[in-house]
């Protein structure tokens, strides 16, 4: 019964042994990499810290900068700003790692390092009694059995005397040894709890960390955001248009205006406006001019396509058509109808149905478009001809093809979406326009030269009449321009566009 516990014991031993060396390189992994998540330099002081912590040093540089560029500017505030805000990020990041070396990564150093180390020596240092133990036995059963006597009797005199208490001694100090190893051991396996703590202190330390820091941000992001809407020059190319004209706190987009109210002053008798492509350098100067907010009326009015070009870029980069996303459906429903007057009908309704901001730049554009076609003997640009070119810049589907799937009967649609709504302008949407909205332009007002339509417009022209109309017409001189042209051609357009 004996030997079967002392068995048991030993197995246990043995599995705590094993235990240990695996806690042990556990946590001097943990420990390793731990320390190498510490961006500030380990057991230095706070100060020395600070200095060589790299978010202390992004909040230098960009202070530093707001003070080169000057609190008058944007960016200089928002470097400022930021700069501020790094700064006690890099307060709370070393509060957090001077915690976390405290209370994680020391223990665990130690436990790895000094704990579990001294009780595997110790299991050495037991090993080694017992050996000692072994041989002090060995050696006095070896006087037995020299001087002669039986295994029952014990030797006498001064040497067996010596043996014997060299032989106690020796199991003695092993017996103290095992206690303290067994003790050790026990109390390894009951501190386990301990030791899983460290990491729950991590995590904890963490969570307080990334909270402050949470807090921290939101803090300062109301002030960020206070200084960018108070910054008069928006960007407004590429930017969803209710966006814009809620920043800017305008009715018509700034770049739909000003492009229209130079247009009214300088190119309504342009020929090819809106089909003849502009010098792409001016074209890049003057959209930039309008995306910051700053016009020089004066140097672009010289170049009536640069301003046409700006105006159909405009429309090309919203996030969405001017005639949305979500209407595409009824638009090409409404085209599609044979009858005139219930097309024109379904194209009044799907107008209606647009949000106020789209309603409001589309009827603004369509009123603008319809009084250049009052020149269309001078500028060549008939509804027809105006629909071709914009059309695909106000109206689109979400998945795109390339420029040949463009050539198909949706192009064919647009255009016939948009002609109609031109040659119709004070139909679909009557009564007078002021261009000139903000009065930074000379522009005159549109008046209702359609104003004989009451309910309805009156019918289009026949098959010959319009022939006849548009002898003065040339071909588009844009390359996609003239491959549309080609296609309506193929598609029974011919009549409209072969004699420009």
């Amino acid at each position: 019964m004996k030997k079967q516990f002392n068995r048991m014991r030993q197995l246990a031993n043995q599995t705590v042994e094993k235990r240990l060396e695996l806690v042990k390189q556990v946590s001097h992994s943990a420990h390793k990499k731990l320390t190498a998540c510490l961006q500030g330099q380990q057991g230095v002081d706070v100060d020395k810290k600070s200095k060589k912590l790299p978010l202390t040093t992004l909040a230098q540089c960009l202070v530093e900068g707001a003070v080169v560029l000057g609190d008058e500017t944007l960016l200089g505030k928002m470097l400022k700003l930021c700069g501020e805000t790094q700064d006690k990020l890099a307060q709370e990041l070393i509060l957090f790692e001077l915690t976390t070396e405290k209370d994680v990564i020391e223990p665990l150093s130690d436990l790895a390092e000094v704990e579990i180390p001294n009780i595997q020596k110790q299991r050495k240092h037991l090993a080694k009694l017992v050996l000692d133990m072994d041989s002090a036995r060995t050696r006095f059963y070896q006087s037995s059995k020299s001087s002669g006597m039986s295994s029952t009797l014990q030797p006498t005199g001064a040497k067996a005397d010596h043996l014997r208490e060299e032989m106690e001694e020796a199991a003695n100090r092993m017996e103290i040894c095992r206690d303290q190893l067994s003790a050790d051991m026990y109390s390894f396996v009951a501190k386990e709890i301990d030791y899983a703590s460290y990491f729950q202190t991590l995590i904890e330390a963490q969570a307080e960390y990334h909270r402050k820091s949470l807090e921290l941000l939101q803090s300062v992001l109301p002030l960020i955001k206070a200084h960018q809407g108070d910054w008069v020059e928006k960007p407004c190319y590429g930017k969803p248009l209710e966006e814009h004209l809620a920043l800017s706190e305008r009715d018509i987009a700034f770049p739909i205006e000003a492009c229209v109210t130079m247009l009214l002053e300088c190119g309504m008798q342009e020929e090819g406006l809106f089909r003849i492509a502009p010098s792409a350098s001016k074209l890049k100067k003057l959209k930039a001019s309008l995306d910051c907010g700053v016009l020089d009326v004066q140097e672009f009015s010289v170049d009536p396509h640069a301003i046409a070009g700006a105006l159909k870029s405009y429309l090309r980069e919203l996030p969405e058509p001017l005639m949305t996303f979500e209407l595409y459906n009824n638009w090409i429903q409404a085209s599609n109808l044979q009858d005139q007057e219930k097309r024109l009908q379904a194209l009044m309704g799907a107008c209606e149905k647009l949000p106020p901001a789209n309603n409001k730049n589309f009827k603004y554009l369509i009123k603008f478009l319809s009084k250049l076609t009052e020149y269309q003997d001078v500028n060549k640009m008939t509804p027809g001809n105006i629909a071709i070119v914009l059309g695909p810049n106000l109206l689109w589907t979400h998945n795109e093809g390339n420029i040949t799937e463009m050539m198909t009967t949706v192009s064919l649609q647009i255009v016939g979406i948009i002609e109609p709504i031109i040659q119709h302008a004070d139909w679909f949407f009557p009564g007078e326009i002021e261009f000139n909205i903000t009065g930074n332009y000379g522009s005159p007002v549109h008046t209702n030269h359609n104003a004989n339509y009451s309910s309805m417009p009156s019918p289009d022209m026949d098959h010959l009449d319009r022939r006849q109309n548009d002898q003065s017409r040339r071909p588009l001189s844009v390359a996609t321009d003239n491959m549309m042209l080609e296609f309506y051609k193929k598609d029974g357009y011919e009549s409209s566009f072969l004699h420009f």
